[in-house]
Parts: structure tokens; C-alpha cells; sequence
């Protein structure tokens, strides 16, 4: 019972907490990329032209973060660089397209944005390909 109420904890706690939470917020969003890359033109039909770029390059911007930085994030490989087009494409999705509506319909973004810096902030972990690089 003591150590549930500790506020210590150990570097394995959290090695494995940062590969559980790169390997499901990885693959949650791997999910959306993959949605959105199997059906290209109709996201693209429906996908706003952010910053004028087009709406095809935009489908292809968010997929490239959606998609291709997920898969990235899950292997714990180049993660911090990463999280940046995932960090910039929910902030898209919550404040341009949800409207910051942060307890509403931009549930879903603010979750995965919340995620993103703090992997962000914090890097891979231990168990990455980031890591083994490093040694």
C-alpha cells in the first residue's frame, strides 16, 4: 500500500510507460493515416486547403504526419522530430477544424495533442531505436 501512494518512480516505471504510450497513441493515429491514405481522393475532396496549398497537398501533408510520423513514433526512431508535423496537424484539427472545442467534437484532437508534446518533451525512452542509436 505504501508504494501506491509514493510519488517516486523508478526508471524501468517509466521506460515502460513511454513505450506504452509511444505504441498506442502510435497506432491509434496509424489507424487515421491509413484511412486517409487508402481513400486519398475522397479525403482530398473533403479536406481544407490549409495555408492555400490545395486540398490534395494538405491530404498528403497530413497523412505524411498522420501516417508515416506514427509509424515513427512507434518505433522510437527520430521520435522529438516526429512529434512535430503530428503537434502542428492536431493543432490544425483542434483550433481551425474543431474550433477549440476542447470537451466537445476536438476531444479526440486534444487527447492526441496532449500526447504528442509530452512525448515531445520527454523523448522515446529507454526502449526505441532512438536509444539504441545513442549507445
Amino acid at each position: 500500500m505504501k508504494s501506491l501512494l509514493s510519488t517516486k518512480y523508478s526508471a524501468g516505471a517509466f521506460n515502460t510507460a513511454m513505450l506504452l504510450i509511444r505504441i498506442v497513441i502510435g497506432c491509434l493515429m496509424l489507424k487515421h493515416g491509413y484511412d486517409k491514405l487508402a481513400h486519398f481522393e475522397a479525403t482530398a475532396q473533403h479536406m481544407m486547403s490549409f495555408l492555400g496549398i490545395g486540398s490534395k497537398a494538405t491530404t498528403a501533408l497530413v497523412i505524411f504526419a498522420e501516417f508515416f510520423c506514427s509509424f515513427l513514433i512507434i518505433l522510437g526512431l527520430f521520435t522529438r522530430f516526429a512529434c512535430i508535423p503530428l503537434i502542428i496537424t492536431m493543432c490544425v484539427a483542434l483550433f481551425k477544424v474543431k474550433n477549440g472545442d476542447f470537451f466537445g467534437d476536438g476531444q479526440e484532437a486534444a487527447l492526441f495533442l496532449t500526447a504528442y508534446i509530452v512525448i515531445f518533451l520527454v523523448g522515446a525512452g529507454k526502449v526505441s531505436v532512438d536509444s539504441m542509436i545513442g549507445k
